[in-house]
């Protein structure tokens, strides 16, 4: 009697709790610290219920565009229902990195990676993809007994294959951005000189004359603030 009553001593951590059973059927947990006792008849399974971080490797995706991206996305956690976490599922990690990269292939396909001719949401939004992703991943985990408090894209690139080129034309999108801002100060200062020159009868244009200087104008100012090349 004594050996059984010992048998069912053991010591509760703190950050960790006992799912106990009986034949397959479910007993009871227990959460409490310090030296406690169990029916030694149960079998005990214990369950780390700690806040913890999962950072996955980087992962493949797509966006809205079918660009192929890689991603990387930190998960913070922790095991809340511990009845249905080791009940309902066998390795709680393999578990979220399953659901990880559903809520993820959902919420990048979404949106573009990039936008390059205009201002428009991107996935270099990270506040508001992470937002999206925490939200998705943690409805998709609740039913097993897994909270998710964050999850957050820490690195979104595009995959090897096709960074080269993407790379290419983020600069070419660059360049034309810049050279339409260029372009846009230069009429404006042409147009602006034009109307001072004649308000103030320095001359004296019909039409063909006033096109001809206006040309000739734009051409200089935008060669001036360029360092060269054409305005065509």
């Amino acid at each position: 009697m004594v050996v059984l009553a010992l048998g069912g001593l053991g010591r509760g951590r703190v950050g960790y709790a006992w799912v106990l059973t009986l034949f397959g059927d479910y007993r009871g947990s227990v959460r409490r610290t310090g030296l406690v006792w169990v029916s030694p008849l149960l079998l005990r399974r214990r369950v780390d219920v700690r806040l913890r971080h999962w950072r996955s490797e980087p992962l493949p995706a797509v966006d809205a565009n079918g660009t192929a991206l890689r991603v990387v996305v930190l998960v913070v956690w922790r095991i809340k229902d511990t009845v249905r976490a080791a009940l309902g599922i066998e390795d709680h990690e393999a578990y979220l990195s399953a659901q990880v990269e559903s809520a993820m292939a959902r919420v990048l396909s979404q949106l573009p990676a990039d936008a390059f001719h205009e201002d428009a949401p991107t996935l270099r939004d990270a506040e508001a993809v992470g937002d999206a992703l925490t939200r998705m991943l943690k409805a998709d985990c609740e039913p097993v007994g897994v909270e998710v408090y964050s999850a957050q894209p820490t690195g979104i690139e595009y995959a090897p294959e096709v960074a080269a080129a993407m790379q290419r034309r983020r600069i070419a999108a660059i360049d034309a951005k810049h050279r339409d801002s260029v372009l846009t100060s230069v009429v404006d200062a042409v147009d602006d000189t034009v109307n001072r020159l004649t308000t103030r009868g320095i001359v004296d244009l019909d039409d063909y004359e006033r096109k001809a200087l206006v040309k000739d104008l734009t051409v200089a100012f935008y060669t001036g603030r360029t360092g060269g090349g054409d305005c065509a």
